[in-house]
């Protein structure tokens, strides 16, 4: 009998979801097949519920009201209303099994996991680990749980692809005390990168068996250095605050400016965390925006603008040569998520400063968007891969549950 399986990524105020259809012979390796996917936005204020088919076209728009606003349960009224245009949608196929991107597994959860009581408890103690990101993630499930518990679901973690990397490289040069606690270097955008680690060992062998820097380019960003398909580092380390400049996080920050905004400027946890999460990154140094668009087309007339964009490329470059280090060479660039995917001008920029490793730009090619943009003589061999977690998802909730 034909199945399906539903993916979900959740954040404090939005859930994004894809629904893919398992077909008898299926295994969690074979290609995905997208039936539909969508976003509820607005969650906790006023949800407006989108869903489109495999080719785009608008299934359903609609916006309604939420009682459920301001309170924990806020998740309850959208997924009651997704999971009921799901069964509508399917008709008579069988939905086995709901996936959900959590954003940190800690030290312990290193696999996709069925999703019960007690580890949904163990999970909502990672909180602290995660504060803005952790509840929201959790909320579908909760909800879920709630209105369908005999309905399987898995928990799908961003930190776990990482769990290879060698102890030096998940260590904080903190007294043993943190690390007996769980503060240490955990990495994330997992999902993305197992994914792009699968789709090299498909489409070139050559670098999913060799040294390469996969760039998770996006309103979030980070790298990860890659040996032979497995992270052996990464730029984001503690929290997804470390690393890259970000859309609206600062990236790698000398802890003496917490301090300083601590005693000089009498900031409390909260307004620390508001400009470290929301007010820093290319919205903060531009002052304009966090869009890489408005910010192209705004940069040649203003130099708070284009100060943004150098600073993006500079950090970048000082990241990647972090990761080649680790890597002890390279072999392949890989960008991949929004930013990465589609913006040639940055890649260009990032390209140029990478020379020194050995990276030639075919520019036609990048300007074009085409999978391999390096020329023929490059050292390094550089593509442009679109990502899916929701496909890692899907293969996650088959293994849990074959």
């Amino acid at each position: 009998m034909t199945k399906a399986v539903l993916a979900l990524n959740a954040g404090s105020s939005s859930l994004k979801f894809a629904l893919f259809r398992i077909d008898p012979t299926d295994t969690p390796t074979s290609p995905s097949h997208r039936i539909a996917s969508g976003e509820v936005e607005g969650i906790g204020t006023h949800p407006h519920f989108r869903a489109r088919d495999a080719d785009g076209k608008v299934l359903l728009d609609e916006s309604w009201d939420a009682h459920e606003a301001g309170t924990p349960d806020a998740h309850h009224g959208p997924m009651a209303t997704l999971m009921k245009w799901v069964g509508e949608h399917l008709g008579h196929v069988e939905l086995m099994g709901v996936g959900h991107r959590v954003v940190h597994g800690g030290p312990d959860f290193i696999r996709p996991v069925r999703i019960t009581p007690d580890v949904l408890a163990a999970l909502t103690a990672l909180t602290p680990f995660a504060p803005l990101h952790q509840p929201g993630s959790l909320a579908p499930a909760r909800a879920l749980m709630a209105q369908r518990p005999d309905l399987p679901q898995v928990a799908c973690f961003d930190t776990a692809f990482h769990h290879t990397m060698p102890p030096v490289a998940q260590a904080q040069a903190l007294p043993r005390s943190y690390a007996a606690k769980g503060v240490r270097r955990y990495g994330f955008h997992g999902l993305s990168y197992e994914y792009i680690a699968n789709c090299l060992r498909a489409r070139a062998p050559h670098l999913a068996g060799g040294r390469c820097i996969v760039a998770h380019v996006g309103s979030g960003a980070s790298l990860c250095a890659m040996h032979e398909g497995h992270s052996i580092d990464t730029t984001m380390g503690f929290s997804v605050l470390d690393g890259l400049m970000m859309g609206t996080r600062c990236g790698h920050l000398d802890p003496g400016v917490i301090l300083y905004m601590l005693r000089e400027e009498g900031l409390d946890a909260a307004a620390i965390e508001k400009v470290l999460y929301h007010d820093s990154g290319l919205l903060g140094v531009s002052g304009v925006s966090n869009d890489m668009r408005d910010l192209h087309a705004r940069a040649a007339h203003d130099p708070a603008v284009s100060a943004a964009l150098e600073l993006f490329v500079y950090r970048f470059v000082q990241e990647a040569g972090m990761m080649a280090a680790s890597l002890q060479g390279l072999d392949g660039l890989v960008f991949t998520a929004g930013i990465g995917e589609n913006d040639a001008i940055v890649r260009a920029a990032i390209c140029a400063r990478l020379q020194w490793l050995g990276v030639r730009l075919d520019a036609a090619a990048n300007i074009a968007n085409s999978e391999i943009i390096s020329t023929s003589d490059s050292k390094v061999e550089v593509r442009v891969i679109p990502t899916d977690e929701e496909t890692t998802i899907r293969r996650h909730v088959m293994m849990c549950l074959a």
